[in-house]
Order: C-alpha cells, then sequence, then structure tokens
C-alpha cells in the first residue's frame, strides 16, 4: 500500500480522537457548562451537523485546489475549532468550536477520494480501510486516554492534546503530500441522477441508519456503560480500549471482506450481528465481561461495515468518487447527529441502559434498505 496512507490514517486518528472523544467526558462538561449530561451531549450533535452541511460545502468550493491545500485547510480548521473548545467558558462557545472542528472533517472524504485513487480497483477496500484505521484506532488509543486524561485532570486537557497533534499532522501533511494541479475536483454534474439510482440512494440511507443505531448509544457512552454497571476511571478507560480494539478489527476485517466476497454480502451480515447485539445489551446489566464481549462484537460489526459502504459508492461511479464519498461521510453524521438527538431524551424517559434497544430500531431501518422496489 503507498506510504502516503498510512500518514492520512494518522490524520483520522486525530481527527476521530477530537470528533468523539468528548463522549467519555460528559460529566465534567456538564457541569463546568452548568447544564444537564443530556445538554451536553448536544455538542456531538452539533459536531455531526456541521460535518454534514459544511463539508460538502468547502469540498465544492475547493474543487480547484490541490489535494494538498483541502487537507491543509481541513486540518487547520479542524485544530482552530478544538481550541476554541477547549478556551470555552459557556456552552454556546463550546458548539461553536464544534461547528469549525465539524467544518475541518473535510479532511475525510478527501482522504478517502485519495485512497481511492492511488490504488488498483481490486485494492480499494483495503486502501480505504488503511486509511480508517485512524478513526477505529481513535476508539482504541484516542478515546480511552481522553477519557482518563479528562477525568483525572480537567476535560479540557484532551482538548489541548489533540489541538497540538492536529499542528503536528498539519506540518507532516504539508511536507509529505505531493502538489498537485488538480484536487478531486468535485462537481455536482450529473449527481442528481446518480444518487437517483436506487443503489446509490439506499448505500446513502443505510450509512445515515447504522450510524443513527450506532450513535444512540455511543454519545452517551460514557454514562450507558456506567449505568450498566459501575466503573471507575481505569476501568472505564479499559472498557473504551476494548471496545476501540474490536473497531481496529472490524475495519481490517471490513475491507478484506468487501475485496474478498463484495460489500453487499458482507454489510448484510454486519448489519444483523451489529442489531443483535444492541438488543443484548441492556440485558447484560451487572455483569462485565458479558457486556464487553456483546460490545466489542459490536464494535466489530459496527465498524467492519464503513470500508463495503464506501467501496460500494466508489465502484458506482469512480470520477465522482470524491463528491459521492463526501455525501457519504454527510449521511454519517447526519446519522450521528439523529442518534445523539434522540438519545438524549430517550435517556430520560428511559434510562441510559436501555439507548441500545432504541438504537437497535435504526437498525432495523437500515435493513430495508437491501429491500429493492420490483417494477
Amino acid at each position: 500500500m503507498p506510504r502516503i496512507l498510512y500518514l492520512l490514517a494518522a490524520c483520522n486518528l486525530v481527527i476521530g480522537t477530537g470528533a468523539f472523544g468528548l463522549s467519555g467526558i460528559l460529566q465534567p462538561i456538564s457541569e463546568t457548562m452548568g447544564v444537564s449530561v443530556a445538554v451536553a451531549g448536544q455538542s456531538m450533535t452539533a459536531y455531526a451537523f456541521a460535518t454534514a452541511l459544511l463539508a460538502p460545502v468547502l469540498l465544492m468550493l475547493t474543487r480547484h485546489w490541490s489535494r494538498r491545500a483541502t487537507l491543509q485547510l481541513g486540518l487547520l480548521v479542524f485544530t482552530l475549532g478544538t481550541l476554541v473548545c477547549a478556551l470555552a467558558d459557556q456552552f454556546a462557545w463550546l458548539i461553536a468550536g464544534r461547528v469549525l472542528m465539524g467544518a475541518g472533517a473535510v479532511f475525510t472524504p478527501v482522504a478517502a477520494s485519495m485512497a481511492v485513487m492511488l490504488v488498483e480497483p481490486e485494492r480499494r477496500g483495503r486502501a480505504l480501510s488503511l486509511t480508517f484505521l485512524g478513526m477505529s484506532l481513535s476508539y482504541v488509543i484516542g478515546l480511552p486516554l481522553t477519557a482518563w486524561l479528562g477525568l483525572r485532570y480537567g476535560w479540557r486537557w484532551p482538548l489541548y492534546t489533540v489541538a497540538m497533534l492536529g499542528v503536528v499532522m498539519l506540518v507532516l501533511v504539508s511536507l509529505l503530500v505531493r502538489r498537485e494541479s488538480q484536487a478531486s475536483v468535485a462537481s455536482f454534474s450529473g449527481l442528481g441522477r446518480l444518487v437517483g439510482q436506487g443503489e446509490v440512494l439506499r448505500t446513502l440511507l443505510l450509512t445515515m441508519f447504522y450510524f443513527s443505531a450506532i450513535f444512540t448509544v455511543f454519545s452517551y457512552i460514557g454514562p450507558v456503560l456506567q449505568a450498566l454497571i459501575p466503573l471507575d476511571n481505569s476501568e472505564l478507560s479499559l472498557t473504551l480500549m476494548l471496545f476501540g480494539i474490536a473497531g481496529v478489527m472490524g475495519t481490517l476485517s471490513g475491507g478484506w471482506a468487501s475485496d474478498r466476497f463484495g460489500a453487499k454480502p458482507v454489510l448484510k451480515v454486519q448489519l444483523a450481528m451489529l442489531a443483535c447485539m444492541m438488543l443484548l445489551v441492556p440485558i447484560t446489566v451487572g455483569s462485565y465481561w458479558p457486556m464487553v464481549v456483546v460490545f466489542m462484537v459490536w464494535g466489530v460489526a459496527g465498524f467492519g461495515m464503513m470500508t463495503p459502504q464506501q467501496a460500494r459508492l466508489a465502484s458506482a461511479a469512480p470520477a465522482q468518487a470524491p463528491i459521492l464519498l463526501s455525501l457519504n461521510a454527510s449521511m454519517l453524521y447526519f446519522g450521528t447527529a439523529l442518534g445523539a438527538a434522540v438519545g438524549g431524551p430517550a435517556s430520560v424517559a428511559l434510562g441510559f441502559a436501555q439507548l441500545p434497544w432504541v438504537g437497535a430500531c435504526f437498525a432495523a431501518l437500515g435493513a430495508l434498505t437491501f429491500i429493492k422496489k420490483r417494477g
């Protein structure tokens, strides 16, 4: 695999840590900001909506830039947003910083398009899985460290750390990514016809539904785990790390399986596993290791779906892969926002331990996308 993909994976590790790390430290954030945990969780919603709405806009505005310049812009905006969050003394400023971070996540679809273009079609799944490995590793490395650092020294310190790493990644991208005459030349030309195709539309909807399923729970993962079984800081960090390890396994196996068996059969199996695990989570209340096993299988299935989804879209229209991958990222974050928005009131009505059952409803909606309209 091209070595530059490892740098893109490292950048995605930093972005994933900043994007999702707050989910493990919502309690201290809520106490500082004087809001409830459910309200603090809407910082995830703000990030997700900003990514879904602003990343495609930035991609279009920079369509004639070099890929390196677009990656630099994404990292710069993301890092500035992280600093705004770290310095925020009011909840409104925290949300403003999250919006900037979400706009900076334009980095991810541009990186995915580079991965697609750098390898031959039969290796796209593995190239994408390597690029997105950083997102999975953010759950193994970033999320547990964020939880430990934030709970021990204060929730601002993880954000300062992510901002510093963002600067490092910006320097490395500037030095190591070659300047090109064109970026991916994202264009809306013919996009309406393309999205109108049943296969493309169903793929995008599946992304939205399965991420809604996951983030109904994961936006509140700290409180959910504590509701299932009381954990100290070290145990919480260990549990999040184990979930992240499962995510890495899912990302790598998903890329391999997509190339070996085809994207759609793999996705059907993964979605079924995800739904079953979500139904089982509340039953593990009070039992630590059964809970961990269920969450790890969930991680393998959930993270494993990302690469086959990307490969489906890239193969549908390789020339328009960048904008399709950006739209897929938008659907991903719409799903994240929807899950976070639903999870907040659902946690009040049902309790944090029952949130996986709410998420399973979204997984069921995702299963409907595999049904083709006859005639």
